[in-house]
């Protein structure tokens, strides 16, 4: 009642017949917003002081509007995915952690007080519970050979909270609306990560490392370790990196948003204008090859071939022109060379990668139940890492772990290609099941030659798949409902 009588008498202030009155009740209201703001800049610095009304401010908007936590999740996932905070609570936080959190805070009170309605657990919601629950399993029997840690256990969480993201999804995001609210911030975070990447691969590269080591307060690498070369060699070419530190996770970011990208591109009902949409493709294409990621290309490749498919047949013609004018332009020569050594197994790189499959399936071979866990292997000739998303979950959670990943996946994509076949070709949510699904699809390729999407090192990674998962479950169960709504509307 307090708080609604003030509200009242700031009113009737504002709106008051004598303007010194209303005056001065502006004047006050200023005074009562500025004086705490002034404060905290005054006592903690312009950097820290407004870092720390910002995210008062973010957290203040995440409460009263839910889905802008996922707003936000997207936005540091694409454009400050390493950020952390400048102190230690044994470990590092990362803003990364403070927007999980945020967000399964404010979706388990919304649970408790039954704001949204029934809780929805829809297919493949048991496999990833169930995977889920193997890579707990996984983590505790590991412990028995390796130390736990403060970053260990942060990591660890960081990844179930990744996984879980899918299960928020699907009972956060229940609209059309809120769906494409959702992939307009992935498209649009994706279009400035790529042209962040592209402008700075092109600077000097003395002003490239000035501006990104700048990032050294928020945790990033400083100095010449911020560019990033093929096969680590300086004398080959650089690679794009934006502000995602690797350009192999930059490239497997790109998957996401490119594929997202293309679908509104060809669709009859854009959720963005069709312009837009191509200058934004056009920017992503261009970063994605700049990485030099040849993983990320193969699985960007497979998404596309088969939105071309199910979809849109000219698409082939119009990337099989877009193949030969990378094979034959001078200027991507050098990237034609380098997707060739990787096929016939020649450069360093591969080399290595071959080396590391080769160790894997001697650590599962000997661990093949549950894998040796995530902190460390028990045995001295053995490690964990390989450029496979696979093989990793295979070191770390064993052929159990691995066999209920896969499942997990192909149960999500055969529920993809049935719900495309049954979905209005003219509506809008064709896109947004095709984006979404297949954005998913081309990862899981990708994965095959690269590991982030279940690395504890970059968690983002890993929420990024379980996030756009979750968006291509929901946009299923929106198309299907459709779908089912149709004949009674025509009747």
């Amino acid at each position: 009642m307090l708080n609604y009588l003030s509200w009242e008498g700031i009113q009737a202030g504002l709106f008051h017949r004598k303007r010194w009155v209303r005056g001065l009740t502006l004047f006050a209201l200023c005074l009562v917003a500025t004086v705490p703001v002034g404060a905290t800049i005054g006592l903690l610095g312009a950097l820290y002081g407004g870092g720390l009304l910002i995210a008062l401010a973010t957290a203040y908007v995440m409460l009263r509007v839910p889905l802008s936590g996922l707003v936000v999740l997207v936005g540091v996932i694409c454009l400050l995915p390493f950020a952390a905070l400048p102190f230690n609570i044994g470990f590092t936080p990362t803003i990364l952690d403070l927007v999980l959190i945020g967000l399964f805070f404010v979706w388990v009170c919304r649970v408790a007080m039954h704001k949204d309605g029934d809780f929805m657990a829809d297919s493949p919601t048991g496999a990833v519970l169930v995977f889920l629950g193997l890579s707990v399993v996984s983590f505790i029997a590991g412990l028995s050979h390796a130390a736990l840690t403060a970053n260990v256990i942060r990591h660890f969480a960081e990844i179930l909270m990744s996984v879980t993201l899918f299960v928020l999804v699907i009972n956060s995001v229940r609209t059309v609306k809120q769906l494409q609210i959702v992939v307009v911030a992935l498209i649009a975070g994706g279009f400035i990560a790529a042209l962040v990447g592209i402008v700075l691969y092109y600077l000097p590269t003395t002003l490239t490392v000035r501006i990104l080591s700048a990032l050294s307060r928020f945790g990033y690498p400083t100095g010449s370790e911020v560019l990033r070369y093929v096969e680590d060699n300086t004398d080959l070419a650089l690679r794009a990196t934006s502000t995602s530190v690797d350009p192999n996770v930059l490239g497997g970011m790109l998957i996401f948003a490119s594929v997202l990208t293309t679908a509104q591109a060809l669709a009859r009902k854009p959720i963005i204008p069709r312009g837009w949409l191509f200058a934004a493709l056009g920017t992503m294409m261009l970063c994605m090859l700049l990485t030099y990621s040849r993983g990320s290309f193969l699985g960007l490749l497979a998404a596309l071939f088969f939105l071309a498919v199910l979809r849109y047949p000219r698409l082939l013609l119009i990337g099989l022109l877009l193949v030969v004018l990378i094979a034959v332009l001078p200027f991507t020569r050098y990237y034609v060379e380098h997707m060739m050594e990787a096929f016939l197994m020649e450069d360093l790189a591969t080399q290595m990668r071959l080396g590391e499959y080769k160790d894997a399936f001697i650590l599962i071979g000997r661990y093949p139940w549950f894998g040796v866990g995530f902190a460390g292997t028990p045995d001295i000739d053995t490690y964990i890492g390989v450029s496979s998303v696979y093989l990793l979950i295979g070191e770390e959670m064993g052929m159990v772990g691995l066999t209920s990943f896969i499942v997990t996946a192909l149960i999500f994509l055969v529920n993809f290609f049935k719900a495309q076949a049954r979905c209005l070709r003219d509506s809008m949510l064709d896109p947004l099941l095709l984006g979404t699904c297949l954005a998913v699809l081309g990862a899981l390729v990708g994965g095959l030659v690269d590991h982030y999407l279940f690395n504890l090192d970059f968690p983002h990674a890993a929420a990024l798949l379980w996030l756009t998962m979750g968006l291509g479950t929901v946009s299923m169960r929106l198309a299907l409902a459709e779908r089912r709504a149709t004949p009674t509307i025509s009747s």
